[in-house]
């Protein structure tokens, strides 16, 4: 046992030495001031804690911190302070060492960024909403302090996701679900391009691993076409760059498995009909780095001259670079097999920041890494920003990230201030989001605004290039409906805030008015009775709950004493049809027998092992209206406030919110149907009208697939149908191999399923 252990220990040491003399040899390679002792320092230190702890897939801990240190330093670029905190991330969290001990060894700075990402570590949330969302703010607030605690952050979760496949699937779905609700844009607006791509590569795969294998395996069998495209189209490029004498070199792009299955659910296209697969970029070394955006549109000129341009598709961000530093010439050109193709234009430089987000702009003074240069502005304002969000807390977890994630996601505008001044916006903006950007006094007195001059409504919505002046007055007072077509995080933040100090008048009335009706009726020592009946009144919070019984909206009776002391509990669930779509309504109603009680998760309940949904238990499980699940769907389990389970689809909007936010509540749920049990399908076509038509689709559903339909809509206009049609079916398999046949009749342009 001793002479095994041995020999597992030596080769421990050899996998840790050669780990860490690649990162060595990755930062002395790069540009930064060598600091190879304390990194040496860090390292050895680091290993001395973790000594003896493995990770779940075995190997030694401080293979972790070496490995976000590599990422680090050779996929962000950062120097000798950021390897040292990352290599020190976990000691404080997971170790006897304090902060104060890394500040007496390391300095006050890298003290500084191991205490922030400490704050933040484990996964950002916790079991309680309110705990997850007071974490996430102090990453922010840290952020804000020094950006470099949420590079090793991001660096940490993708070792993390690229380490998945050791963790349970319950914990896959809410790591992968977090990675994708908060990290993955966190990156994209740090300008990390590379790092957001395989960020959200990653989460697509732990959570629908059929559809990422099957893009897979279509990219892989239509490599060999795209080659051929790619090389048949930059011969005639090629003799142009080299006519105009440029150094250059020209790349294949492949868009991401992840962005073409985005494109097939938000376009309603299969993989076929992804027209933008491939793209072509351009990276040149300009012979003058002031001249480097004119070289760009004279490359642009000369292209354009071999293949025809599309006038639409030109994306200028050479002049106004993206918030996240993005710069580059967007063109789509004809190829000669008549292909739509995407080229872009950019030089060496931006193409570094492309990757490398603002930690390429970082320039060091006098080889000192901890002084980088202010000329970053935009990520300024944007920090800026989310400090205000901060000083105004939502009550609600998922009001807070969805405001951060409007500021995280924005593409922008630009619009012009009455004096010719530039503002960024973000795209869809409107008149009151300008007026709240400028400031808040502005936008909780707007009337209106002139955009060109002319006079617009508070909602309009601004277009770049529109120049702004808003008009208010003294009288106007913060309305509920601006919540409704307000865009920016901001302005919704700011009303949020209005509206709450005005409301909580309200809600202490509601308050004092639940508290006496529990008196009245006897009711004592129910614990979360103010959740028990905002879930019964279906209303969103425990705040709008009180809200509105204090404005009388709600009026409180016999059937909250019901819902209270449980009684009725059969009828006053309304049976197994209030969660799950089934369709045979038309019989009649179950007997109390069969009326199953929903499961409650017991205390003890092992929540890494898969829950399977069966034909017999189906009835046990509240199935959402949020996005219909039916057997064959990828699913997840959630355990909501009463401790009962909700099946959602993993790709619903509500359940990225709830991986995100209420992480360990997740499950993994597995189906194991026989189609004895029909569900809700609706289907939607489009296509050119003819006589006969609904004939050949009728004929299809009912005679060929058997299938019965509940409902159908068609309406036709100028030759041009657009109908839906709703089905009784028993799965995923069903609905795909309908719309398979559907799509052979001839004039059928498009089939979907609606969600």
């Amino acid at each position: 046992m001793d002479e095994e252990q041995k020999i597992r220990e030596d080769a421990d040491d050899k996998l840790i030495n050669d780990a860490f003399q690649r990162l060595l040899d990755s930062y002395c390679s790069s540009r930064h001031r060598k600091k190879v002792d304390i990194i040496t320092k860090a390292f050895n230190f680091a290993r001395q804690a973790h000594k003896g702890v493995r990770r779940l897939s075995g190997e030694p801990y401080i293979m972790h911190p070496i490995a976000v240190a590599q990422i680090a330093c050779e996929e962000v670029g950062l120097g000798s302070t950021s390897i040292c905190a990352a290599l020190l991330h976990d000691v404080v969290e997971d170790t006897d060492y304090t902060t104060e001990d890394i500040e007496n060894i390391f300095g006050p700075k890298i003290a500084q960024i191991v205490d922030g990402l400490t704050k933040i570590s484990g996964g950002i949330f916790g079991e309680q909403a309110s705990a997850q969302a007071e974490n996430f703010k102090k990453l922010l607030l840290t952020m804000s302090e020094d950006i470099r605690v949420i590079l090793i952050k991001i660096c940490d979760r993708l070792h993390n996701m690229r380490t998945l496949e050791s963790q349970p699937a319950n914990k896959q779905y809410k790591i992968a679900g977090e990675t994708l609700y908060i990290y993955a844009p966190l990156a994209n607006r740090l300008g990390l391009n590379k790092i957001k791509s395989e960020l959200e590569n990653l989460s697509f795969q732990y959570e629908h691993p059929e559809e990422y294998a099957a893009i897979k395996s279509k990219l892989a069998i239509t490599e060999a076409s795209r080659h051929e495209l790619f090389d048949e189209f930059i011969v005639p490029i090629e003799v142009e760059l080299q006519k105009m004498g440029l150094h250059y070199q020209i790349k294949e792009r492949i868009k991401t498995p992840y962005s073409i299955w985005s494109k097939m659910q938000n376009k309603h296209v299969t993989f076929d009909e992804v027209y933008d697969i491939l793209a072509v970029r351009i990276i040149f070394t300009p012979r003058n780095r002031e001249e480097e955006i004119n070289e760009c549109f004279n490359i642009y000129v000369a292209i354009s001259k071999i293949y025809k341009s599309h006038p639409d598709r030109l994306r200028d961000w050479l002049s106004h670079p993206k918030a996240n530093g993005y710069q580059a010439l967007h063109v789509t050109l004809m190829s000669k097999q008549g292909r739509w193709i995407e080229v872009q234009i950019r030089s060496d430089r931006m193409d570094e920041v492309a990757e490398q987000g603002f930690a390429a702009h970082w320039k060091y003074k006098d080889g000192i890494e901890e002084e980088y240069t202010e000329d970053e502005t935009e990520l300024n304002e944007w920090l800026r920003t989310i400090k205000e969000i901060l000083d105004d807390p939502q009550p609600d977890a998922m009001d807070f990230l969805d405001a951060i994630k409007l500021n995280l996601f924005a593409s922008e505008i630009f619009v012009f201030t009455p004096k010719g001044e530039i503002k960024t916006m973000p795209t869809g903006c409107t008149a009151l989001d300008f007026a709240f950007s400028i400031h808040t006094f502005l936008g909780s007195h707007c009337i209106g605004a002139k955009v060109n001059h002319k006079l617009v409504p508070l909602s309009h919505k601004l277009q770049s290039g529109d120049q702004v002046e808003i008009l208010t007055s003294k009288a106007q007072h913060v309305q509920p409906s601006w919540i409704n077509f307000v865009s920016t995080a901001k302005a919704k933040g700011k009303i949020l805030a209005i509206l709450r100090r005005d409301s909580r008048e309200l809600q202490k009335k509601g308050e004092d008015l639940f508290s006496e009706f529990l008196k009245k009726n006897n009711i004592n020592d129910i614990p979360n009775a103010a959740d028990q009946l905002t879930e019964f009144h279906e209303v969103r919070n425990r705040e709008e709950f009180f809200q509105a019984v204090g404005d009388k909206t709600i009026m409180l009776g016999d059937k909250d004493v019901d819902e209270l002391l449980g009684k009725n509990a059969a009828d006053k669930r309304g049976g197994w049809r209030k969660f799950v779509p089934f369709l045979d309504r038309g019989k009649q109603k179950k007997t109390t027998e069969e009326q199953t009680e929903l499961f409650v998760v017991p205390e003890k309940f092992n929540r890494k092992k898969p829950i399977f949904i069966t034909d017999d238990n189906i009835r046990q499980y509240k199935f959402k209206h949020c996005c219909h699940p039916i057997p064959g769907d990828d699913v997840l389990g959630f355990i909501d406030g009463k401790h009962q389970i909700e099946i959602h689809k993993r790709a619903c909007p509500v359940a990225a919110k709830l991986k995100a936010s209420y992480g360990n509540r997740i499950l993994d749920a597995k189906w194991d149907m026989h189609k004895k049990l029909f569900f809700d399908a609706t289907i939607r076509l489009q296509g050119i009208d003819r006589v006969g038509m609904l004939l050949d689709i009728s004929q299809i559903i009912s005679s060929q697939m058997n299938v019965n339909i509940h409902k159908l809509t068609i309406a036709s206009e100028e030759g041009v149908f657009d109908g839906t049609i709703e089905l009784r079916v028993h799965d995923r398999e069903d609905v795909g191999n309908i719309i398979s046949q559907l799509k052979k009749i001839p004039d059928i342009q498009d089939v979907t399923q609606i969600m």
